[in-house]
């Protein structure tokens, strides 16, 4: 059982012991805290809150909800929705902040408290730490009952989202409806279930094959969207004769896609196909990825006339990023789409829809697609942090042992060879180390990654 704290939130497992899971004590202490941190920031007492389908959310909604009217501040509850659509509500209700309770990719017996400031982006850092040390204080306060906030729900706000989405200049809702696509939807029994239909059907999509899409928290497999876990999108994709399939993980904010044949598209592909899309309707524009990512979208982006950068892992370093360099989209190789034309967050909802005008007006399949782009192989591993590996350690090591390689240490530790790199990082979600490799070749990917884990493997018996 474990409780982590950290820039991306407070996430836990659910049950057990206070301060070492994600118990009810430890709930009402992160919302307390959070609620104390929204009072000083004088941009008024509104607070979003929404969750995924995972089966603790309402338990979970439930007591953040009461704990912030406690303290005296207003509460909209958007009650199942997706990560981007609260992020969307904090802009447009004009909200001191947001809380989305998810823990994104996670199994079900994990959830989060992940929180927004009043631009609907998640805090900062700096941030985070101020919360954590008032959590740690308990230096909170709560309301007199003739002060208390005010609780009231909001179901429209998906919708509210769509109709965003479809209002943007490059998502073409009648080039995709001339396609007449079919395409199967594999929501893993979350709040994409009932999201990405909607506006699948927004866009003029008539043919829509739903997967896993009951959202009733009992994820159909590990929820988070890698090739591995999408055998049975692939099969139905196949089976079906359909265009395309679409997975999204519990929040929404990742957006995998298998192609026509049933092969994957691949994960760091939907933010490259994206961006070129965006790309060739707008001109020369910059682009931001973290570190993990492909070097496909350089490639792409440098060919249209604009420039690249690279920041640390985080959606938040790479909102930062993004912002600094003026980029037009960006995002993450997990298939995480910021397109800040909508919003400064991942979202896959607008992922889709601007993947499917793409697709549209290309004339392509999604494998033709596929293979317009640079060809990389990612090799993405783990290794699960025991108490002989001291991660910090590792690190540093690696990078002492590598030191006469181009090395980045921005993020953990990056070495970039001549065609190929790897980088090793502290997961902030999660007890690992990640591990990723890029090569245009698979067997060199693959072997690069074996060599760094055997060398941990050393480390960690000295």
């Amino acid at each position: 059982m474990t409780l982590i704290k950290s820039i991306s939130g407070f996430r836990g497992t659910v049950g057990g012991a206070p301060e070492e899971n994600l118990t009810p004590i430890d709930i009402v202490k992160f919302a307390s805290a959070y609620g104390s941190w929204i009072k000083t920031q004088d941009h008024g007492q509104l607070v979003i809150v929404g969750r995924d389908a995972r089966l603790s959310g309402k338990m979970v909604s439930d007591l953040v909800c009461a704990t912030l009217t406690g303290m005296g501040l207003d509460v909209m509850d958007l009650g199942l929705s997706t990560t981007p659509t609260v992020e969307m509500a904090v802009k447009l209700e004009a909200a001191a902040g947001g809380i989305i309770l998810t823990a994104s990719h996670n199994p079900k017996q994990w959830n989060a408290l992940k929180m927004l400031n009043h631009l609907g982006e998640f805090i900062s850092a700096k941030e985070a730490e101020h919360i954590l040390q008032i959590t740690e204080a308990q230096a909170f306060e709560y309301a007199e009952v003739t002060a208390l906030g005010q609780y009231k729900t909001n179901s429209q706000y998906i919708q509210k989202h769509i109709d965003t989405i479809l209002a943007l200049p490059l998502v073409d809702v009648a080039a995709i409806r001339e396609k007449k696509f079919s395409i199967v939807v594999d929501a893993v029994n979350s709040t994409g279930g009932i999201a990405v239909p909607m506006l699948l059907k927004a866009l003029g999509v008539e043919t829509i094959h739903e997967l896993n899409c009951e959202p009733t928290g009992h994820f159909a497999h590990n929820p988070e969207p890698l090739p591995e876990h999408l055998t049975q999108l692939s099969s139905m994709v196949k089976n079906q004769k359909a265009h395309l399939g679409i997975c999204v993980d519990p929040d929404v904010d990742r957006l995998a896609l298998v192609c026509e044949d049933g092969g994957m598209f691949g994960e760091e592909y939907t933010l490259v196909a994206v961006a070129d899309y965006i790309l060739k309707q707008t001109g020369a524009g910059n682009t931001v990825s973290n570190l993990s990512s492909t070097r496909a979208l350089k490639d792409i982006t440098e060919k249209q006339g604009g420039s690249y950068a690279a920041s640390a892992v985080g959606e938040v370093n790479v909102v930062e990023m993004m912002k600094a360099t003026n980029a037009i989209i960006g995002g993450e190789g997990n298939g995480g789409i910021i397109y800040p034309e909508l919003h400064y967050g991942r979202d896959a909802m607008v992922g889709i829809a601007l993947f499917l005008s793409s697709l549209a007006k290309s004339g392509k399949s999604c494998t033709a697609l596929r293979m317009s782009f640079p060809n990389y192989i990612i090799s993405k591993n783990k290794v699960e942090l025991t108490a002989d590996i001291n991660a910090d350690n590792v690190l540093e090591q690696i990078k002492e042992k590598y030191k006469k390689f181009n090395i980045n240490t921005v993020d953990g530790v990056k070495i970039d060879f001549d065609e190929e790199w790897i980088h090793l990082r502290k997961s902030n979600t999660e007890p690992i180390i990640r591990i990723y490799a890029e090569s245009k070749s698979e067997t060199t990917a693959r072997n690069l990654t074996m060599k760094i884990i055997k060398d941990i493997g050393e480390i960690a018996k000295q």
